[in-house]
């Protein structure tokens, strides 16, 4: 826990301390990418579907319903995109939201989508004890082995929230790799209290979520609001500096989010970008890691 005292009479070893918990180490940008892409393009989807507002208490049927459309409409749209472009992607899938459909866990599996950590039931890991935490992932962890028939590798925080345990739990359990961070736009090693980890990340931002863009609380002040063609441009300039660069394309989103009919335009139109640009690797989340810790030599790498 943070110490009690307010921030500006810290010392510089609680400040620097803090700091140091979890940073960025060294770039794990590979030379080169399979076949000789020019970038590499992770895609994926937070299938959270009912979980955050059971996570909150499950008091509004209405957006339990919001979550059921996820599942219902937006999965199914999505799967024909990457279908149609012979893509493969990652779904980050709350244990819960795994129990209430499983078919659609088995589905995408079988379409060779990988299937990842994302939490129990969506909760926010800085508000549990770290054995309720470590429980949680590890029950999450097994319940996705029994619904799909394979452990998952990798993980994405429910809401991206990291406790001070979490990357402990994390390698524990022997995962290559987390999509959680924001230290960079490619791939990096993870350093816990300045000693490398092994563990690869795939970095995430706002900016390449769509949730930013047009999720809304009626009752609260989050109300933004972004036209989808001006998301689509956001989108496409983050793709092609990446390809520019060399690097790394991730983009997160959500079925009850991008599965509208309004927006999953969004996920076809970047799709046909891609195919027309002719050398990307579009793969899971998965075999970038693997490639990446290969690459490196990371010790252990798989």
């Amino acid at each position: 826990m943070p110490p009690q005292t307010p921030p500006a009479e810290w010392d510089e070893p609680t400040w620097r301390g803090l700091v140091q918990r979890l940073r960025a180490g060294r770039s794990l940008r590979p030379a080169s990418w399979p076949g000789g892409a020019r970038c590499a393009v992770a895609l994926s989807f937070d299938s959270d579907h009912e979980t955050n507002e059971l996570r909150d208490g499950a008091n509004s049927l209405a957006r339990l319903s919001w979550g059921e459309y996820g599942a219902r409409r937006g999965i199914p749209r999505i799967r024909r995109a990457l279908d149609r472009h012979g893509a493969k992607a990652s779904f980050f899938v709350p244990a819960v939201s795994a129990l209430l459909h499983p078919e659609e866990q088995r589905a995408l599996a079988d379409d060779g989508h990988e299937i990842a950590l994302h939490g129990w039931i969506h909760e926010l890991n800085t508000t549990l004890a770290p054995a309720r935490e470590r429980e949680l992932m590890l029950r999450a962890a097994d319940t996705l082995e029994q619904v799909t028939g394979r452990r998952p590798v990798g993980m994405r925080t429910p809401s991206w929230d990291y406790s001070p345990a979490t990357l402990g739990i994390a390698r524990e359990m022997g995962l290559i790799y987390d999509s959680s961070m924001f230290s960079d736009d490619d791939p990096y090693e993870l350093v816990e209290n300045a000693a490398p980890t092994g563990l690869v990340e795939l970095p995430v931002e706002w900016i390449r979520d769509d949730a930013a863009y047009f999720m809304m609380n009626r009752h609260g002040a989050q109300r933004p609001y972004t036209p989808p063609e001006a998301v689509l441009d956001i989108f496409l300039r983050e793709f092609e500096g990446a390809r520019d660069e060399g690097g790394l394309f991730l983009l997160t989103m959500h079925p009850h989010v991008i599965g509208y009919r309004s927006r999953i335009f969004i996920l076809e139109e970047l799709l046909s970008r891609i195919a027309e640009a002719g050398d990307c690797w579009v793969a899971t989340h998965e075999q970038i890691a693997r490639h990446c810790a290969q690459s490196a030599g990371l010790e252990g790498s798989p």
